[in-house]
């Protein structure tokens, strides 16, 4: 299957302004994209490509004072299979870990495992290890959260997600990786593409979806605690501890969002 994927932010900036974005397709889907998801500007800015501490490809301009339009309009090649389900994928215990995942098993910004570690041994500490362990988490976070767009919050962590109960797709992940690195599996934070493809109506409005991943049996898997469910047509954007290492964009002055669209829709 096809899938066309894109997004165009607007804004106001009252001055000059740097910008940091992380908004292409992820390189470990290079051998997919038919048409690329370029970034362009308008109007146009010298834009420097440079690849951050996780992999992501980014990008940095300077924004000009005044109405800025950051746009891209790509079709990447899809299998169209669901997320990946492997129940008996096992864990590794921590001293046999590879080097580059312990860094998933640390407290970072949104995910405060110091402050979490006691309630997610009594919550799953008599789960069975691996998969299970991991799905019993989404389980969890999946029921405990309501849902809710009014609820977002740009500085809610996980600690708080756990006791206010409500948030978007971020919070959940955050809550499920803050879990995970608990019981000692690594999780990673993911950004991306997640349209409704296979999923009946009615549809919610469009947006950049957050999920994470899971290391287990040597590999990473996907997990999505605000789904719970293996989904079709996911493009990874970008991979880090949690949201602060991917924003999608981050700008380093005063500015104001007019506009933000984003599309993932099915090529038939």
């Amino acid at each position: 299957m096809k899938i066309r994927i894109g997004y165009e932010l607007i804004y106001d900036f009252p001055q000059p302004t740097p910008m940091v974005m992380v908004l292409g397709a992820h390189f470990t889907r290079a051998s997919d994209i038919i048409i690329p998801d370029y970034l362009t500007t308008s109007p146009s800015v010298p834009i420097t490509p440079y690849r951050d501490g996780f992999g992501n490809w980014c990008s940095r301009i300077v924004a000009p004072a005044g109405r800025f339009r950051i746009s891209a309009d790509g079709l990447i090649r899809d299998t169209g299979l669901p997320d990946v389900v492997v129940p008996w994928a096992s864990q590794s215990a921590v001293e046999d870990l590879p080097s580059e995942t312990l860094v998933y098993l640390l407290g970072s910004r949104y995910c405060e495992t110091d402050r979490l570690t006691t309630a997610a041994w009594e919550l799953f500490a008599n789960t069975p290890l691996g998969w299970p362990r991991v799905q019993a988490i989404c389980d969890y976070v999946h029921h405990h959260i309501q849902f809710g767009y009014e609820h977002a919050r740009p500085t809610m962590t996980a600690w708080e997600v756990f006791n206010e109960r409500k948030g978007v797709c971020r919070d959940y992940a955050h809550l499920a990786i803050a879990f995970c690195r608990c019981m000692n599996i690594p999780a990673r934070y993911c950004t991306g593409y997640l349209g409704d493809i296979g999923m009946p109506p009615p549809y919610g409005p469009m947006d950049f979806a957050g999920w994470f991943e899971a290391f287990l049996d040597g590999r990473w898997y996907t997990f999505d605690a605000r789904n719970n469910i293996p989904r079709i047509g996911r493009v990874l954007i970008a991979q880090g501890r949690d949201a602060s290492d991917v924003p999608i964009t981050h700008t380093f002055g005063p500015n104001s969002l007019v506009s933000f669209k984003v599309w993932t829709d099915e090529i038939v």
